[in-house]
């Protein structure tokens, strides 16, 4: 079972984490089901940039992300090259490093 590493973040993991969860889930699952309350304002549907993380160690292991995700991310608050929407994210068998940023561009945060 991989392990996911999250970085420090002052609002959903200010300690920074280690987690586990099983190949095929995405990142986003993965969090919530480990209490780390990353916002996902879509549900994970594929519609808003809210879940965007940006993978420090393993991104080549991630499945590749369609276009549609791609446009996506071109919204998203600090952008960088390893950047990916965590609910599309699928988990294969490497660690992952991954940071969640600072900011997120939700309108209508709600306490999920």
């Amino acid at each position: 079972m991989p392990i996911i590493k999250i970085l420090p973040h002052a609002e959903y993991c200010p300690e920074g984490a280690e987690i586990s969860a099983p190949a095929g889930t995405s990142v986003c699952e993965a969090l919530l089901d480990n209490k780390i309350n990353i916002e996902h304002a879509c549900d994970m549907s594929r519609a808003c940039t809210t879940c965007h993380v940006i993978v420090r160690q393993g991104y080549n292991s991630l499945n590749e992300a369609d276009e549609e995700e791609e446009d996506l991310l071109d919204r998203a608050w600090g952008l960088e090259p390893q950047s990916r929407l965590s609910c599309q994210a699928i988990l294969a068998q490497e660690n992952l490093t991954v940071e969640i940023p600072k900011y997120s561009l939700n309108h209508a945060k709600e306490n999920h």
